[in-house]
């Protein structure tokens, strides 16, 4: 039987003396191994790693204009973690039992040298590593990603026309080069794609249908999202989510569906296929379905933060652990202890009121 370590009481994770509490730890105890459970008995399995809080468009859902213009300031150089810091990580995260990996941002393919990284952490045994991108620059970069290692990739696509995709990015993108970007990851073999599409009522809940005529068969998976109220600048408002249920609804009148199991305990999607063969979709009811009770996920920010929930309001400064000399166990311990307090489950709790409670933009961890 694996042997747990002791726990700190999570509050005292809150204090600004986390630094000087986890370096004042005993080593950590040679049994720490996977599963390694939180208070709700939930086992760690995925990381996901932002690589950069910059990115190129302006999504009112997550970057909206009004809170990141033109003199927003962005991390300074410094201030990011370096890709040994990241790999180094990512390493003791595998000890403890992740298994995936997800590069994400901001837009990760603007953190330069990206492919460094990728071929990095491909060299860690037993994980799959993926991205997310809103595919902006992928057509010229799918390529170098796949041969530097990296084995699938999600796309952010919230419309297939054009008019639609450019006022939600709100930078005037057109959508016919993230389709360029698509069709060279699917040359590249950064297969099976995952599409996917935050879904908000009154501004593309029409674009369902048309994604899904453009993709049926092609062997992508698209995947609907609920609108979700990450952050504190997007405005979410209940009465702009287009629920799970309602999305399958429009597409199952046209396109016949039936529900698929996960392929994992803690998968976020749901899964469905076309009856007809034509492959399957997803949706992502973290609003009116929450999936807290199989949440297996930790996030890390650009700078070093370390997060156990995608609501969080505050992350915990392993930077400064790493900058300041802690070894590996020391490390090791911190990120079990963290995960063994972890007791979060925000979407099972959601009020009409949470969503004014400040929290982490979505920017800052990747989604």
């Amino acid at each position: 039987m694996t042997k747990t370590i002791p726990l700190l009481d999570a509050a005292e994770f809150a204090q600004q003396q986390f630094q000087q509490t986890v370096c004042n730890m005993r080593p950590a105890q040679p049994e720490i191994s996977p599963p390694l459970p939180d208070r709700r008995q939930r086992a760690l399995h995925d990381l996901r790693i932002s690589v950069t809080d910059r990115c190129n468009f302006r999504c009112t859902y997550c970057m909206p204009k009004n809170a990141f213009g033109r003199d927003h300031v962005f991390l300074a150089h410094d201030e990011v973690l370096r890709f040994e810091e990241i790999t180094r990580l990512a390493r003791l995260f595998t000890r403890l039992g992740v298994r995936k990996i997800r590069l994400t941002g901001g837009e990760p393919l603007l953190r330069k040298n990206i492919e460094r990284l990728i071929e990095m952490l491909a060299a860690i045994d037993g994980i799959d590593l993926t991205l997310t991108t809103n595919a902006s620059i992928l057509a010229k970069k799918a390529q170098n990603l796949r041969d530097a290692g990296l084995q699938r990739i999600t796309v952010s696509l919230d419309a297939i026309d054009d008019a639609t995709f450019r006022r939600m990015n709100d930078v005037n993108f057109p959508v016919a080069r993230v389709l360029e970007g698509i069709d060279a990851a699917a040359r590249a073999g950064l297969t099976p794609i995952k599409i996917n599409t935050v879904v908000k009522r009154g501004v593309n809940e029409n674009a369902i249908l048309p994604l899904i005529r453009a993709f049926k068969g092609s062997g992508h998976i698209v995947r609907f999202i609920e609108f979700m109220d990450v952050g504190a600048t997007n405005g979410w408002r209940m009465d702009d989510v287009v629920s799970a249920a309602e999305i399958v609804d429009i597409i199952n009148a046209e396109f016949p569906l039936e529900s698929i199991d996960p392929n994992y305990r803690g998968e976020v999607a749901e899964r469905w296929r076309f009856k007809d063969g034509g492959g399957e979709i997803g949706v992502i009811a973290s609003v009116t379905q929450a999936f807290c009770r199989d949440c297996t996920r930790m996030r890390l920010s650009t700078n070093g933060q370390l997060f156990t929930c995608l609501f969080a309001d505050r992350g915990y400064d392993f930077r400064a652990l790493l900058r300041d000399g802690a070894d590996d166990d020391t490390l090791t311990r911190a990120i079990a202890t963290l995960w063994q307090n972890r007791n979060d489950n925000y979407s099972e709790i959601r009020t009409a009121n949470t969503p004014r409670v400040k929290k982490v933009e979505m920017s800052y961890i990747g989604g």
